[in-house]
């Protein structure tokens, strides 16, 4: 089966791809026999802007979204990787953590492709960005598990609870709790 990867330059995830017998499609695979010009109109893109943009889009997020048009429709299956939580300690250096999970871009971007996999309706297995060597191996152990049963798998797996915004949810207190606390602060 063809996978996807959000963000595309995830290599921790890649290698499994192809270890678990499946073809990671990249955005930026670039070959003489698929000229991706984009002055040369492409169906699929401007079908994409239409549904996805407003006319004001910024250059670069158009060429981002023109990359992942390609891949988008042979897609049959996706991995996405959550955002980096702000306050996390490094496991490696900044350029080992760069290859490792690489680097979403434009957050703009970044949101449409994330927005166009959930709407591609295709297997998605989200993960979190993992902040310690127990939550890497973990990432390593769902994605194997993923892969290996991709064919049985419908819809998104989100054993992680990532928010809209591919971060993990934070439990919220009711309000009415939050209230007791107050009154007993007094």
């Amino acid at each position: 089966m063809n996978v996807i990867v959000v963000p595309d330059a995830a290599m921790i995830v890649i290698p499994l791809i192809e270890k678990n017998g499946h073809e990671y499609l990249s955005p930026s695979n670039f070959s003489r026999d698929n000229n991706m010009d984009i002055c040369e109109g492409n169906f699929k893109f401007d079908k994409l802007i239409n549904k996805y943009c407003s006319s004001e889009l910024p250059s670069g997020i158009r060429g981002r979204l023109f990359l992942f048009s390609e891949v988008a429709d042979r897609a049959d299956a996706a991995i996405v990787l959550g955002k980096r939580p702000r306050h996390r300690e490094r496991m490696y250096g900044a350029l080992n953590d760069l290859i490792l999970f690489g680097g979403n871009a434009c957050n703009n971007a970044h949101s449409l492709e994330v927005k166009i996999v959930e709407d591609l309706n295709i297997p998605t297995l989200k993960l979190a960005f993992p902040t310690n060597q127990k939550e890497l191996i973990g990432l390593i152990d769902k994605t194997n598990y993923f892969l290996r049963n991709l064919e049985n798998i419908r819809g998104t797996v989100n054993e992680d609870n990532l928010s809209v915004d591919l971060a993990v949810k934070k439990e919220k207190i009711p309000i009415p709790d939050v209230k007791k606390l107050l009154d007993n602060l007094i």
